[in-house]
């Protein structure tokens, strides 16, 4: 990728589309992804992870998928939740193509995939569901996060995935001080050396915070 990162807005590097075999929300399905995006021959180890460890996402609602790659979460969100509005969301411009191109070939049309300034602004979420990106460095991180956790909805909840050894326990430390009024923060599960934390909001969405993002 040279000096290219998955979250570069618009890669350099060769495109180099290729299809792989995927297993998403109990479906085998054949994706495309393609050079210059986060892990573009698998499903991510901690992307696993975090699918096989948060709940059945609500039946409709707007969904988020923070950092969606070529859109794994995204996908498997989609195929969960037809009657929901899933919005993924990158910077990187390859990475949102890749999204619409499977969501196209699935039929999938309640995907938007956007860059983050694309999302009204008077959007909330039933869930957040996101491998963060982590190499971003932690004030871009924190800064991510303090976007778009204040727009839960009320009784709504936020999954995150992230390595232990990328700093997942502070996170949570983080999170923890950073949402202390009207949220409660866990670890919902270990594994394969990732930590899958939850965010539960527990009262109405501050429209206040919406309204100057």
């Amino acid at each position: 990728m040279g000096s290219d990162h998955y979250f570069t807005a618009t890669p350099a590097s060769p495109e180099n589309l290729r299809r792989i075999r995927v297993v998403l929300a109990g479906r085998e399905l054949e994706l495309t992804t393609a050079g210059g995006v986060f892990s573009p021959d698998h499903v991510d180890a901690g992307t696993a992870v975090l699918l096989a460890n948060t709940p059945p996402a609500p039946p409709g609602g707007h969904f988020l998928d923070l950092g969606c790659g070529w859109g794994p979460i995204s996908i498997s969100l989609a195929l969960q939740s037809p009657h929901a509005t899933i919005w993924a969301v990158d910077v990187n411009e390859r990475a949102l193509d890749l999204v619409r191109r499977n969501a196209r070939e699935l039929g999938l049309d309640n995907i938007n995939a956007v860059t983050p300034d694309a999302v009204p602004d008077d959007v909330v979420f039933r869930t957040i569901r996101s491998n963060p990106p982590i190499r971003v460095g932690k004030n871009e991180l924190h800064g991510l996060l303090e976007r778009w956790i204040p727009r839960l909805d009320e009784r709504s909840d936020g999954w995150f995935v992230v390595s232990r050894n990328l700093g997942a326990d502070s996170l949570q430390r983080w999170l923890a001080a950073t949402f202390d009024i009207g949220y409660s923060v866990y670890r919902a599960t270990t594994g394969r050396g990732f930590r899958v934390l939850k965010v539960q909001r527990h009262g109405a969405p501050r429209t206040d915070a919406i309204a100057t993002l």
